[in-house]
């Protein structure tokens, strides 16, 4: 399984900001610098769905008991429109909530217009 998609760590240092995570969702703002560019100068895939898998598992966090640890089980991202350097929103919530797995979903938007729909399944591991 994998990352929980906590803030900091791995997420934190790549630039992303937790700006809300309540009552299954989440928000999330990057902004994509001249690091976070492919070989194409767009914002790379791996950027985009680190910031997802981010997003995603604060929306469970939001969701679950203290004893409850998420953890990325499967995580689908499909690519809309390349993202350029700039200001990202990443929002996430949870749609489908179970006993050992919980499905979200989550939208990257920049300057208005969609650059990624995700979707998750967490397993909830007890702590």
């Amino acid at each position: 399984m994998g990352d929980d998609g906590a803030m900091g760590g791995f997420a934190e240092r790549l630039g992303a900001r937790a700006e809300v995570a309540e009552d299954g969702s989440a928000r999330v703002a990057f902004t994509a610098r001249d690091e976070h560019l492919n070989q194409a100068g767009t914002l790379h895939g791996g950027v985009l769905a680190t910031l997802v898998d981010t997003a995603m598992g604060a929306a469970v966090r939001s969701a679950v008991g203290d004893g409850d640890v998420p953890a990325t089980s499967q995580l689908t991202v499909t690519y809309l429109r390349p993202g350029k350097p700039g200001d990202v929103t990443v929002t996430a919530r949870v749609r489908s909530r179970g006993e050992h797995l919980t499905v979200t979903e989550a939208d990257v938007e920049q300057r208005g217009e969609s650059l990624v729909h995700a979707v998750a399944t967490f397993a909830l591991l007890h702590s």
